[in-house]
């Protein structure tokens, strides 16, 4: 038998979605049939999958012993990635760092534990604001992602209840973000919303630009504003209406206005002239305007700005 004392980033949660974080070995087929057999009880009472945990509740699981297998070194692998951050804002409930180029977030092909999140991890863990083994469900979490090559502000909640705020925040578009991007030719007007219709191409993880609706193409708005011009380069600021997978790089690229370093939708040879082979983007400006209280009401109307000098491409190119 297996006890859970379930604390405050646990509750809130339904039954089955904290067991399937808490015991990730045990089969879903397997977790469902133990409830309807009482193996699994809450408060020493039969409990349903969809019933919402509070603090201070008590889960006990009457089921094989193979499955609560700690893996500890698994749990502290974070310890082996750097506490290299530059942390732009931090609080009680959340951390803004500055992520870097050729910096991943999570684990991706590579399987590299120098990720931001582990980072991350090992410099809250150093100040005693998290422990693995102290927590049966929740670990600090990514809010908004950022691609490999992309850099710029990347938001972490520190708590349960600040990830499901900052999630709602996000969803409800109430964090309105700015992009600096470097192109090699210059746009046609200083100052325009552009529109157009984008597919995915999952097999080849590339997205295609069309000016007139189709089949299986979603419509995007992009608003770009000129910032300044030197030696055949533009520095660009994008406020993204839509939300699109690759959408500044790809419709950028389709107005003839590639950015530069960028390998799927940049120009080769111009890349390989200043020898750059990362996107010239950077997430510069949260802005945080939240219309509902929760938990992180504090921020709102607070906004948080990348200074250019921590911008790799200004600082090279202009």
């Amino acid at each position: 038998m297996r006890k859970f004392i379930i604390n405050s980033n646990d509750s809130g949660q339904r039954v089955d979605k904290f067991l399937m974080k808490a015991v990730p070995k045990m089969p879903k087929s397997m977790l469902y049939k133990s409830i309807r057999l009482k193996k699994i009880k809450l408060n020493r009472k039969r409990c349903d999958i969809s019933t919402k945990l509070a603090e201070g509740d008590v889960l006990e699981l009457y089921i094989n012993d193979e499955f609560f297998e700690d893996n500890k070194e698994y749990k502290f692998n974070f310890l082996q990635a750097p506490k290299k951050l530059d942390i732009i804002y931090e609080d009680e409930n959340i951390i803004i760092v500055n992520k870097d180029i050729e910096l991943s977030v999570h684990r991706d092909n590579e399987n590299s534990t120098d990720t931001l999140i582990n980072r991350i991890k090992h410099y809250l863990y150093d100040k005693g604001e998290y422990d693995p083994q102290s927590e049966n469900s929740f670990s600090p979490a990514v809010c908004n992602r950022l691609d490999k090559n992309t850099c710029g502000l990347v938001i972490t909640a520190k708590n349960a209840q600040a990830l499901r705020d900052i999630n709602e925040i996000i969803r409800n578009r109430e964090v309105h973000k700015k992009y600096l991007c470097l192109t090699v030719f210059t746009p046609p007007k200083n100052e325009e919303t552009i529109h157009a219709y984008l597919s995915k191409s999952n097999k080849q993880n590339k997205v295609t630009i069309g000016d007139v609706p189709s089949f299986d193409y979603k419509e995007i708005i992009t608003k770009y504003n000129v910032l300044e011009k030197k030696n055949s380069f533009t520095l660009l600021e994008i406020e993204l209406i839509t939300g699109r997978k690759h959408q500044i790089r790809a419709h950028m690229a389709h107005i003839g206005c590639n950015l530069l370093g960028d390998t799927k939708y940049g120009i080769e040879e111009i890349n390989n002239k200043f020898n750059v082979y990362h996107q010239a983007l950077c997430s510069y400006s949260l802005e945080f305007n939240i219309k509902n209280n929760n938990s992180l009401s504090y921020l709102n109307h607070k906004t948080f700005i990348l200074p250019h000098e921590k911008v790799w491409f200004i600082n090279r190119f202009l």
